[in-house]
């Protein structure tokens, strides 16, 4: 029997051959994922760019006189002025401007504590207790989301006006306090529907009654979707123009919004740096108010994602 002898395998070659094209193609990908990113990058500022600009737009032009609005239409003003600011401060029509913001600040402030308070209290009535029509009553709750502000103004002016209220807070406040916001009532709704009943059972069993469950563990649990209804009710709340313009009729109770309309009078020349400052100066508490939740708002969101 003859024995076949076979050459030993470089391996030598093997490792030099493909030590150095490894490399390469590591170091290409490594500049393919950089250049990526690099892309992503600048696409990222320009969007942001975009987005932001017309919040630079309006705080520069707020240093622009009046003159120059309709000429300038550029992002730098050509006689840069604080003038805007000082007739700002000083008020319009006989109004001091920190009277404005707090007329504002008191409708958003007891828009959300009456929302947060009735919208809660209906939410864990619908997700909760067992009455009848419970889901005639739910659908009809939802309804209400599809039907437009427009087609109710009229008869809500004829009834508060009948009921002498023009002219107060209360058509702007009284539907938060009876948990007409069908949107945070949904929005809590489904919130606690991903709360255990087990919770509900134990406490129950514990001798504890409807208004002591929701204090103790309802209240405390839905914490994220309270904060979240808390920051778009006082944002639209603050941003709310038609709801003063139709029942509000003293300038000296004027929120912002309409407080702004002040400022340009069909029947006379309007004052646009005057209009840009309040504007950028409205916009701010919504900005900062926005920045300090916005973790919460986050947070609920992704909780409630994950609710089951």
């Amino acid at each position: 029997m003859t024995t076949v002898m076979r050459e030993p395998l470089d391996t030598t070659s093997l490792r030099t051959d493909t030590g150095p094209n490894l490399n390469i193609e590591r170091g290409s990908h490594r500049l393919r994922r950089r250049v990526v990113r690099i892309i992503w990058g600048v696409v990222l500022v320009a969007l942001t760019a975009i987005i932001l600009y017309p919040l630079v737009w309006l705080f520069i032009s707020t240093f622009k006189p009046s003159s120059e609005f309709g000429q300038n239409p550029g992002l730098i003003p050509n006689n840069p002025t604080f003038d805007n600011y000082i007739k700002v401060v000083d008020g319009i029509a006989g109004v001091p401007l920190w009277r404005f913001f707090a007329n504002s600040v008191f409708i958003a402030v007891m828009a959300v504590i009456g929302t947060l308070f009735s919208s809660a209290l209906a939410a864990y009535a619908f997700a909760r207790i067992r009455f009848k029509f419970v889901g005639i009553f739910f659908a009809a709750m939802i309804g209400t989301l599809l039907l437009p502000f427009h087609v109710i103004i009229i008869p809500q002016y004829i009834i508060f006006q009948r009921l002498d209220l023009i002219d107060t807070y209360v058509p702007l406040l009284i539907g938060k306090f009876l948990a007409t916001e069908a949107f945070f009532v949904f929005l809590i709704v489904q919130f606690i529907r991903g709360i255990p009943r087990e919770m509900d059972e134990a406490a129950r069993i514990d001798g504890a009654g409807h208004v002591r469950t929701f204090v103790s563990i309802i209240l405390p649990l839905i914490k994220p979707a309270l904060i979240t209804s808390a920051i778009f009710s006082f944002i639209w709340t603050w941003n709310d123009f038609l709801g003063p313009l139709l029942y509000v009729n003293s300038p000296e109770k004027y929120p912002l919004p309409v407080a702004l309309r002040l400022y340009n009078d069909t029947t006379s020349t309007s004052d646009y740096g005057a209009t840009v400052a309040v504007s950028f100066l409205a916009l701010l508490p919504i900005l900062l108010f926005f920045i300090v939740f916005q973790r919460f708002l986050v947070d609920g969101v992704a909780t409630q994602g994950l609710k089951g």
